[in-house]
């Protein structure tokens, strides 16, 4: 079978494109982490929303306001270290006064008293919320993310009404190069909080603050890891037989490839077949399995998620696949069938999204 792919920058356009991220993060005037959070929101939205074609893509300031509050809404709680002289608070994010982000969703969780993300959008003060976010998106990080070196260089999208529209080939490289860019952004956003001396009281010396900021907590994943062994009758979603003491959460496409904690994303195995598959992508036997269990299990999936507190978005993880094994197919990866077995990644992958 022939696969067509479609269009795409040049390797000079895409080189360019890198250097253009390069220049935004070392001349880049980063006052709090919004820009950091921008960059990370767009290239999520490129995956999820985007294709590998010529289609231009804008995206809302509702949808970078969503992305947002799911960003920093782990970062709403405080930092609490087991280190003697450390004391906990939630970390600063502005150089100035707390960043009006953290401070709204702060405020939010106070109100509601809500805890878990996934329940977050079905509370009826979440609009509020959204809107103040949205304002805060438009009016800082869309508006100064551009400003390179003293100069506006607008090389990633123009303003339209309402939201962003990427500049034509940008939603192919942020596809192409988001693992890159989501390392460089959250990289520098860590950075940026460590160098707050205000947050020094917090931090000290830690090492796990970027588990914190980014990752599900390990009660989380307990939450997530109980309720999948209830659904998967505890069996390894991999290699079928029980797994006994020895159970792990995986993330399907591995969180090397894309760094987010999704619901369905998440598998019940062994810990054997977890480090054996490691950072690469499951063989086609696994991944029809997947999309497979993703459907049937939708329901019970999204109450886990909303027990952990963790995003269930079957559509999302859905698309995050279809991106992970495309570019897998363009650069003929391998695909994990078990140990010490892999296959190559065909255009019969391709055809089951």
């Amino acid at each position: 079978m022939t696969v067509i792919m479609p269009s795409q920058p040049t390797a000079e356009q895409q080189l360019a494109f890198l250097a253009k991220m390069q220049r935004l993060f070392s001349e880049g005037d980063f006052t709090a982490t919004y820009k950091f959070a921008l960059v990370i929101a767009l290239s999520d939205l490129a995956v999820e929303q985007g294709r590998d074609s010529d289609v231009t893509l804008r995206f809302s300031y509702t949808d970078l306001a969503q992305k947002f509050i799911d960003l920093y809404w782990n970062h709403t709680v405080p930092y609490a270290r087991a280190t003697a002289g450390t004391s906990s608070m939630v970390l600063i994010q502005n150089l100035g006064q707390q960043a009006a982000v953290v401070t709204a969703i702060c405020q939010f969780r106070e109100t509601t008293k809500i805890s878990s993300r996934s329940l977050v959008q079905r509370h009826h003060a979440y609009p509020k919320l959204l809107r103040k976010v949205a304002d805060t998106v438009s009016t800082q990080p869309a508006t100064y993310l551009q400003n390179l070196g003293g100069s506006f260089d607008p090389f990633l999208f123009t303003r339209i009404q309402g939201g962003l529209e990427l500049k034509p080939g940008v939603g192919h490289c942020l596809r192409q190069f988001q693992p890159l860019i989501q390392q460089l952004a959250r990289q520098r956003w860590i950075q940026h909080i460590k160098s707050n001396r205000r947050n020094a009281p917090a931090i000290g010396s830690d090492d796990e603050l970027e588990t914190f900021l980014f990752a599900a907590s390990r009660q989380s994943l307990d939450v997530v890891r109980k309720g999948l062994s209830k659904v998967a009758s505890g069996r390894c979603f991999y290699c079928g037989s029980a797994v006994g003491d020895k159970a792990e959460v995986d993330h399907f496409v591995p969180f090397s490839i894309y760094p987010r904690d999704l619901m369905h994303n998440f598998v019940y195995a062994h810990g054997d077949c977890n480090r054996r598959k490691s950072d690469t992508l499951a063989a086609k036997e696994h991944l029809e399995r997947w999309l497979e269990f993703g459907e049937k299990e939708c329901g019970s999936l999204m109450e886990i998620g909303v027990l952990a507190g963790i995003p269930a978005d079957r559509n999302a993880s859905r698309s995050v696949s279809g991106w992970a094994y495309q570019a897998a197919f363009r650069a003929e990866a391998q695909a994990w069938i078990r140990k010490r077995e892999y296959e190559k990644v065909g255009a019969d992958y391709l055809i089951m999204f």
